[in-house]
């Protein structure tokens, strides 16, 4: 079982970000929402991103693999099937610490 608890955000320092020990760097929904937009061309990875906006306000994970997409262009097969796998169970409702235990 994670615990998990509030801290600041590590760029504005004005939001509260909920981590646990593994998060290492606590970073807040809208900080990262300017470098999450950006024009997707591929089709495939179009439909992949096209969940709802709270998922990446509640998953940190989930922002990261979207900026890497925008950043570099393309994805690995795991990190592909681990962004679907946590958006499906967040799709489920489960939350952090029970898709851990999945």
């Amino acid at each position: 079982m994670l615990i998990e608890y509030k801290q600041k955000c590590c760029v504005c320092r004005r939001n509260y970000v909920t981590v646990t020990r593994r998060d290492k760097y606590a970073v807040c929904y809208d900080c990262q929402k300017k470098q999450m937009e950006g024009e997707i061309k591929d089709i495939k990875m179009k439909e992949l991103f096209d969940i709802p906006e709270e998922y990446y306000k509640k998953s940190m994970f989930l922002r990261s693999i979207k900026i890497n997409y925008l950043k570099y262009g393309n994805l690995t097969k795991n990190q592909i099937e681990a962004f679907k796998k946590v958006a499906g169970r967040m799709n489920d409702g489960h939350t952090r610490d029970e898709s851990a235990n999945l």
